[in-house]
C-alpha cells in the first residue's frame, strides 16, 4: 500500500501538467479530468464570458405582455364596433402593467431600475458616437439610448392609456371616466389619444429598427435574453443582478391590478 501511495504521489507530481496542480490549490478536483474542467469553468466565470440572469422574470412577463395587448388594443381600435370593449379590457390592463413596470423600475431587481439604464446626456453622447462599431454592446441592462427609448415607450403608453380613460367616438363608446369631465375636454383628451396612437407607432418601428441592428450589423442578439433572462457577460455579476422574492412580485402586481380596478369601476 505505501508503494502505491508513493507511486501515485508521483504521478500526480510528475505527469499532471504545471496548470492542473494550480488548479488542485484552489480546487478539491479528484482527477486531471476533473481538474482540466473546473479550470475551464474557472476560466468562463473570471476571465471569459459566462450566462448570467439579467432580466427577471416580472420584467420579461410585463415586455410581452405588453407586446400582445398592444396589438390586440390597435387591432380592436381600428375594427371598432363590437370589438371595442376588448378595446377597453386591454387599455385597462396596459393600465395595470404599466402602473406595475413604474414601480419595479424602483425597487426590481438592479437591471430593471431606472437608475441603472438612465444615463446622463455626455454618456448618451459618447455612446451614441461608437454606435457603428460592429461589435457587441456588453452592457448588463439597456444601453444609453436604449433606456432613454423605453422610457419614451412607457410614457407615450400611459398617456395612450391615460387619455383613453376619458375619450369618446361621438357613437356609443365613452372611456369608465368620461362622466367626470366636459364633453370638450373628453374631446380634447380624444384628439390626444388618436394623434399619440400615431407617436407610438413610430417609436415601436424604431425601436423594431435598433433591435435589427444589434442583430444584423452589431452580432448581438437583444430578442433572446428577454425570453430567457439571461445574457452573456464578462465577470461576476451576482450581486449585481440578484433577483426580487415572489411575494414582492405578487404584492406589486396585485396593488396595481387593485387601483386600476378602483379606478375604473
Amino acid at each position: 500500500m505505501l508503494g502505491i501511495g508513493r507511486y501515485t504521489m508521483y504521478f500526480f507530481k510528475v505527469r499532471v501538467p504545471v496548470k492542473f496542480e494550480r488548479i488542485r490549490e484552489y480546487h478539491p478536483a479528484r482527477t486531471p479530468q476533473e481538474g482540466y474542467r473546473l479550470m475551464g469553468k474557472e476560466k468562463r466565470t473570471v476571465h471569459g464570458f459566462s450566462p448570467v440572469l439579467v432580466w427577471d422574470l416580472p420584467t420579461r412577463l410585463f415586455h410581452w405582455l405588453l407586446v400582445a395587448l398592444v396589438a390586440v388594443s390597435f387591432a380592436s381600435g381600428k375594427i371598432g364596433g363590437n370589438a371595442m370593449p376588448y378595446h377597453e379590457r386591454c387599455g385597462e390592463v396596459i393600465l395595470a402593467l404599466l402602473m406595475f413596470r413604474v414601480v419595479w423600475g424602483f425597487i426590481g431587481s438592479s437591471p430593471s431600475r431606472f437608475r441603472t439604464f438612465l444615463a446622463g446626456p455626455a454618456t448618451v453622447l459618447r455612446y451614441a458616437l461608437t454606435l457603428f462599431r460592429r461589435e457587441p454592446d456588453h452592457h448588463m441592462s439597456h444601453n444609453p439610448l436604449g433606456g432613454w427609448s423605453v422610457m419614451a415607450m412607457l410614457l407615450a403608453m400611459l398617456i395612450q392609456a391615460g387619455t383613453g380613460l376619458f375619450a369618446n367616438d361621438d357613437i356609443a363608446t365613452t372611456g369608465p371616466l368620461y362622466k367626470w369631465v366636459s364633453k370638450a375636454a373628453s374631446d380634447r383628451l380624444t384628439s390626444i389619444h388618436h394623434l399619440n396612437h400615431d407617436v407610438i407607432i413610430i417609436i415601436i418601428a424604431v425601436h423594431v429598427a435598433a433591435v435589427l441592428f444589434h442583430l444584423i450589423y452589431k452580432k448581438e442578439n437583444l430578442i433572446l435574453p428577454m425570453i430567457t433572462g439571461i445574457k452573456q457577460r464578462e465577470g461576476d455579476f451576482a450581486e449585481a443582478t440578484a433577483q426580487r422574492p415572489l411575494w414582492l412580485v405578487g404584492l406589486v402586481g396585485a396593488a396595481a391590478a387593485g387601483a386600476v380596478y378602483f379606478l375604473v369601476n
